[in-house]
């Protein structure tokens, strides 16, 4: 009787299940998303923009630069120490994400010289453009997420200037890299301060992003909502706490203060401004429309649904 050769079932199986995984991938996948992309991969989406049109402080109103000296002036050690106290002695609301979003969308951002959208549709811009790249999830639900920080404004703010604009330390000397550079700090009570203004004033040489205290706005107050709240991994927790710190990100500077794991975070953080930067446009994204995608990626991330702000 001749033998049966059945060694190769198991592969064969294999194989056409393989097959058969990635049809069922491909029908349940939207006709408009491409196929997936890793963090660091190029944005696209930005190709043709003129990016030259975007953060044109020098040319932008009175009310962005009115914002900014205010911002420079009133952000102090003493501040900051106190506005982490608030926040760490106070719960603001119970809310999901979902109506955080909506509720941002009578916020209008004074510091920002390129939209006068509301940040609504900022948040659904930036996210649309992750997702139609392709990009993780985790990295799509950060773009729908990474300026409720805002929500200060509605929860006691003294104004904008401590919600929102490009951040820096507080603590060491003020580098003239920050937009509007070392002018703009004159009338900061902590220039008086000897050891605040030297150059790593109360910190020390590559001791962590971690243990310097970035000025106090909508990045901050996030970035602690979010790690206690949700599975987000690091590289999302840095682009939501470090989004605004451009004089870090694009400027580089305070690199003296990094470990190795900030460099690895600087490179997400870089990886992201673009969908958050050049994301604005005129095209204005329908809420209900995507809001069913992004209930079901905000519950992938988020355990509970009523977060603590």
């Amino acid at each position: 009787m001749p033998s049966i050769e059945i060694q190769h079932a198991p592969t064969n199986i294999e194989a056409t299940s393989d097959m058969i995984d990635a049809v069922n991938v491909l029908k349940t996948k939207s006709p408009d998303q491409k196929t997936p992309k890793d963090l660091y991969d190029d944005s696209e989406f930005d190709k043709a923009k003129d990016k030259t049109n975007f953060r044109q402080f020098n040319d932008a109103c009175d009310r962005v630069k009115n914002f900014y000296a205010q911002q420079h002036t009133l952000h102090t050690v003493a501040y900051n120490l106190k506005a982490r106290h608030d926040f760490h002695n106070k719960t603001r609301a119970h809310m999901t994400v979902w109506e955080a979003i909506e509720k941002l969308n009578t916020f209008i951002d004074e510091c920002d010289p390129d939209t006068q959208e509301s940040q609504m549709t900022h948040l659904l811009q930036s996210a649309e453009a992750i997702r139609q790249e392709g990009k993780p999830r985790w990295m799509q639900l950060v773009g729908l997420i990474h300026d409720l920080g805002k929500l200060l404004f509605f929860f006691g703010a003294q104004g904008q200037w401590d919600v929102v604009g490009d951040t820096f330390p507080v603590g060491c000397a003020f580098d003239d890299r920050i937009i509007f550079g070392m002018e703009s700090f004159r009338n900061n009570e902590d220039l008086k301060n000897p050891i605040y203004n030297t150059k790593f004033g109360i910190y020390s040489p590559g001791c962590g992003l971690e243990n310097v205290m970035l000025c106090w706005g909508h990045d901050e107050y996030l970035y602690h909502i979010v790690r206690d709240q949700s599975t987000i991994p690091d590289e999302g927790l840095a682009m939501i706490r470090y989004h605004s710190f451009y004089p870090w990100h694009r400027e580089n500077a305070y690199h003296e203060l990094m470990n190795e794991h900030d460099k690895k975070m600087l490179a997400a953080v870089r990886a992201f401004n673009p969908y958050d930067l050049y994301s604005k446009s005129d095209s204005v994204p329908d809420p209900e429309k995507l809001k069913p995608y992004y209930l079901e990626l905000i519950d992938e991330y988020f355990p509970n649904k009523v977060l603590r702000w």
